[in-house]
């Protein structure tokens, strides 16, 4: 099975948080180490689509893979100029609910073969849902990097004051959809500093949120929710919002709280945690179940399926090759 992934969302010097998730897919489906996969990765820089097209035309010009996966919905358009038996295409959230994005998406989507979202709550924001076929192919945690390190060592390394009361927001705080203005009012009521994530390092990330008492994640949605993911990943108390697959992965997780937004309830849940010199839970064997391996194995069992039955996509979706997740 030869395939070639096509994406705007790849890590860089300048951006190194940049879709760094859709690298940890490609390594994890190159980890499995099929004899019959042959993959190969073309990234770009976001907005360069039209010098994309020609790039991929010239180097792919008179070849043909089996599948041809774009990640985001606006780079579908270049990918279509590579001949593959399937276009696939996994959409993450900005390209379905950003009104401009979504209209050039919707554009290309009649286009494509395999449709993916990175959640059930997302898939349902796809143009003629459910009668169009979608399936739910989020990247997944990369839970190698992230996993409980010592809470002591981590605020060592980052110059945090050892007895510190720390939430961490895991976003940019510019991201208005994230809502940064109710994580400070809850960290302001909680007498806790606010750490924040933006333009750091990957690598970094997992000392940030060992670091922290708890995570803080008011988002009003997610196209997935990979942030939670992380910090239960790393045994870390967290508090959500009920959106992407935040309820799905929570739910029966002590100090894993999933609620809507309420200044005075979310306060006390997390007041808890900050009264704890290191508050652990035992979310890790959840955060497993959405591993970057376990969602590259997903993938692969999806185009296998495909490839076998293109035109029956329920049949695809049905016919026992996907293995049970906690959305199901």
């Amino acid at each position: 099975m030869r395939v070639l992934i096509v994406t705007n969302m790849w890590p860089s010097p300048e951006r190194p948080e940049l879709g760094s998730f859709v690298r940890d897919q490609v390594e994890a489906l190159r980890s499995l180490e099929d004899p019959e996969l042959e993959l190969e990765c073309f990234a770009f820089a976001p907005g360069a689509y039209a010098a994309a097209a020609r790039e991929l035309r010239g180097s792919y010009s008179g070849q043909r893979f089996d599948v041809v996966h774009a990640h985001f919905g606006l780079t579908a358009w270049p990918s279509l100029v590579v001949r593959a038996q399937i276009h696939g295409l996994t959409l993450h959230g900005t390209d379905l609910r950003h009104r401009r994005s979504r209209t050039i998406t919707r554009a290309a989507l009649p286009f494509i073969d395999l449709i993916g979202a990175a959640s059930p709550e997302l898939a349902r924001d796809v143009p003629g849902y459910p009668k169009r076929a979608v399936e739910i192919l989020p990247c997944g945690v990369a839970t190698d990097r992230f996993r409980p390190l010592d809470r002591r060592a981590a605020r060592e390394s980052l110059a945090l004051e050892r007895d510190g009361r720390y939430l961490l927001f895991p976003a940019d705080p510019a991201r208005l959809g994230k809502r940064y203005d109710r994580a400070q009012a809850v960290a302001a009521r909680c007498n806790a500093q606010l750490l924040t994530l933006g333009a750091i390092d990957p690598q970094q990330v997992p000392l940030w949120i060992n670091a922290a008492n708890a995570v803080i994640a008011p988002s009003d949605h997610e196209g997935f929710g990979l942030a939670v993911l992380e910090a239960m990943a790393c045994n870390v108390p967290v508090c959500a919002t009920p959106t992407g697959v935040h309820e799905a992965a929570m739910r029966g997780i002590d100090a894993a709280s999933c609620l809507p937004f309420d200044e005075s309830a979310w306060s006390e849940v997390l007041g808890a945690s900050l009264d704890q010199p290191d508050p652990r839970i035992e979310s890790r064997p959840r955060a497993e179940e959405f591993s970057a391996v376990r969602m590259a194995e997903r993938l692969l069992a999806t185009w296998r399926s495909r490839l076998d039955s293109p035109l029956d996509s329920a049949a695809a979706r049905n016919d026992g090759k996907h293995m049970s997740t906690p959305w199901d």
